[in-house]
């Protein structure tokens, strides 16, 4: 863990101000100390799984965010909707699709994890 910033936790409205007020968020709480360089990454990410909650998961949703010191960022997106989420194959005018195409190509690493009062979609980045 570190020793610069301690983990936060926000729980997100169900509504269209979800992803700007998760990103504000993230601004606010990430490490500076170490993680400065992937700010913009996180950010666009969080927008992503905060959204794929909204529409696909089930309340209540929550953001975490966590620096595990110089080996990365962790943000980690609860909902109540065990249902893992599912890369799709988004065509050139689909309005959305990629959320999770995204994640996958930016992030170092993400998985989900599963349990009966729902579901964390996480991602790092180092």
């Amino acid at each position: 863990m570190c020793d610069v910033t301690p983990p936060a936790e926000l729980n997100v409205p169900l509504d269209r101000t979800a992803p700007s007020m998760a990103r504000a968020f993230l601004r606010q709480t990430y490490c500076d100390a170490h993680h400065a360089r992937v700010l913009d990454e996180a950010e666009l990410l969080v927008s992503e799984l905060i959204t794929n909650g909204i529409q696909h998961g089930a309340p209540p949703i929550a953001l975490r965010v966590t620096c595990d010191g110089s080996s990365g960022l962790r943000v980690a997106v609860r909902d109540g909707s065990p249902q893992t989420p599912l890369a799709r194959d988004a065509g050139p005018e689909d309005d959305s699709g990629r959320g999770i195409a995204l994640v996958d190509m930016l992030s170092t690493s993400w998985g989900v994890e599963t349990s009966e009062a729902g579901k964390v979609t996480w991602f790092t980045l180092t």
